[in-house]
């Protein structure tokens, strides 16, 4: 099975911050998280956010590593893992996009347990998306360098950090004007993220032998 080896670079590292935004990011975190924190005073919400932080930052890494191991030990062709990541980034854009046809959800429970636990019941899987960590893997599996795989982690600081500013803020940014701004934002980062992943896909194929 033939690789090509500038595969990793098949796409630059704004691509990868928007990747990993749209997967991991805020965006899909304030609703739940205000929902699950809407009786917890402002200590318990910070708390919480601070725990859900590195857990799921801690979670990212590791799984993004142990994946990246898996991979080498399994010996799956990057043509393949592209391939694989473009059908993956592509379900979840398409679900990103029609969430606005969905019927609404009944109201999870409110968090009521020890700030860790409730901790993890917000990182997974609300903060550490299955997908999230596809993307990770990914990421990592395809960087050719050590710069490139501390800029993929740098990236994935900064989004998990944006995740701790939005547990903080939610209340704020869930009650104004500002979350219209959002919604309209992740729909186009929706879009974005289903012609990245046609992108991906057609390049594994080629990759692959089966497109020219």
């Amino acid at each position: 099975m033939k690789n090509i080896p500038d595969a990793p670079q098949l796409i630059g590292l704004y691509s990868v911050f928007i990747l990993l935004f749209v997967t991991l990011g805020p965006i899909k975190v304030l609703g739940p998280f205000t929902q699950l924190t809407h009786d917890a005073d402002e200590s318990r919400i910070k708390q919480i956010a601070v725990r859900t932080f590195a857990v799921a930052l801690i979670a990212a890494v590791i799984g993004g590593f142990v994946g990246k191991l898996l991979v080498e030990n399994w010996q799956i062709s990057l043509a393949a893992l592209t391939l694989a990541g473009g059908i993956i980034f592509l379900l979840v854009g398409l679900s990103l996009v029609l969430e606005q046809y969905k019927p609404v959800h009944e109201k999870p429970a409110p968090l009521s347990e020890a700030p860790m636990v409730a901790a993890l019941r917000v990182a997974f899987p609300i903060v550490v998306t299955p997908y999230g960590i596809a993307a990770v893997i990914a990421l990592l599996a395809n960087s050719p360098d050590t710069a490139r795989t501390s800029a993929v982690l740098v990236m994935l600081v900064v989004v998990m950090v944006l995740n701790l500013l939005a547990m903080l803020y939610a209340r704020r940014i869930m009650a104004g004007a500002f979350i219209l701004a959002l919604q309209i934002f992740g729909a186009v980062l929706g879009v974005l993220q289903v012609a990245l992943a046609v992108q991906m896909i057609l390049r594994g194929l080629k990759d692959l032998g089966v497109l020219q």
